[in-house]
């Protein structure tokens, strides 16, 4: 899984019919900490996330296809899977 902020959506005029009803997501990987990392991914949205979310994608094509369409089999290889809605660290001294 990798842990992201939803950076905006991607508007495709076309696309195939199993993707008619999903949308398409830009996101950044960021740290547990919350900072920005290099790496950034396009995922179908399962779970109505929106611009700023922090979000678990799913990078495993059965279970990006099957939580994004409903149907297996579907040519994708990441979808957003959660909401986050906080992330508890330990402290330095119990590490």
């Amino acid at each position: 899984m990798i842990l992201a902020r939803v950076m905006g959506n991607v508007v495709a005029t076309q696309k195939n019919r199993r993707y008619e009803n999903a949308r398409v997501m830009l996101c950044q990987q960021i740290t547990p900490e919350g900072e920005e990392m290099s790496y950034t991914v396009l995922a179908l949205d399962a779970v109505d996330s929106g611009v700023g979310d922090i979000v678990l994608i799913v990078q495993e094509g059965w279970s990006a296809s099957t939580t994004a369409t409903g149907e297996a089999g579907a040519a994708i290889d990441s979808a957003i899977v959660g909401v986050v809605d906080r992330i508890d660290l330990l402290e330095d001294e119990i590490r």
